[in-house]
């Protein structure tokens, strides 16, 4: 058994073009797992119509700030991070390959991006009742500031929490 490999086990790197397949399986997986969204929003999803986004998302962001990072489990992407100035967008990793430091490395890395284009804060949204994600953010320093939002889903409607953090 070799001691050091030519690369690393695991990693976080900005998407690229070819990321997006990934991206999408890894949202619709991450999001059907939490049980929280419902079948009815899941199978509602345009799978297709997600995928161009997170390829226009990568190749062509729609301002300064905004980025994609995935996370590898060696050559395979099992999480990513969205972010736009001051903010995760969205943050997920695979249910198979959670609780195995992704998502701390994709917070890490997307905090990092956010302190390089000059933000003193980091803001979230997550759904109210996803308590896994709850407890992943309070774990990584960020709180609920007492903002919500309602999102109309189609089948049925949604509440979101804000958590943030002083970077």
């Amino acid at each position: 058994m070799a001691l050091f490999r030519e690369t690393a086990d695991v990693s976080v790197r900005p998407a690229v073009a070819g990321d997006e397949s990934a991206v999408t399986d890894v949202q619709v997986s991450s999001w059907r797992a939490t049980g929280v969204l419902g079948e009815g929003v899941i199978q509602a999803l345009d799978v297709p119509a997600m995928r161009d986004r997170w390829a226009s998302a990568i190749t062509a962001p729609p301002g300064p700030g905004f980025a994609v990072l995935v996370a590898l489990d060696g050559p395979d992407v099992v999480g990513f991070a969205a972010v736009s100035p001051g903010q995760v967008l969205s943050l997920e990793v695979l249910p198979e390959a959670q609780r195995a430091g992704h998502g701390s490395r994709l917070l890490a890395a997307a905090v990092d991006r956010l302190r390089a284009d000059g933000s003193e804060t980091v803001t979230t949204w997550a759904l109210a009742d996803d308590t896994a994600r709850a407890a992943f953010l309070a774990a990584s320093g960020l709180g609920e500031d007492g903002r919500s939002r309602t999102l109309a889903t189609g089948p049925r409607e949604v509440v979101e929490h804000r958590w943030s953090a002083q970077i």
